[in-house]
């Protein structure tokens, strides 16, 4: 299974992130709705959104975020 995160869009094309690439898709390739920061899982030549690995890193990032900002 190959893991992207959508970067940013540029027109009707979505930018993915991958661990050591990035690609170009077109909108339409992709399920409807997706916005940036959209964690997609690539199988068997099917593209779903994995809802639950974005709020993982939601929370990972807030956390980070609380860390980085703490008050001493």
């Amino acid at each position: 299974m190959k893991r992207g995160i959508i970067d940013h869009f540029e027109g009707d094309i979505a930018v993915v992130e991958f661990p050591n690439s990035m690609k170009d898709f077109f909108l339409t390739q992709l399920p409807i709705g997706v916005q940036i920061g959209d964690i997609l899982l690539f199988e068997n030549g099917e593209i779903i959104i994995d809802s639950e690995g974005k709020k993982l890193l939601d929370k990972e990032v807030a956390d980070l975020m609380d860390e980085l900002f703490e008050d001493d």
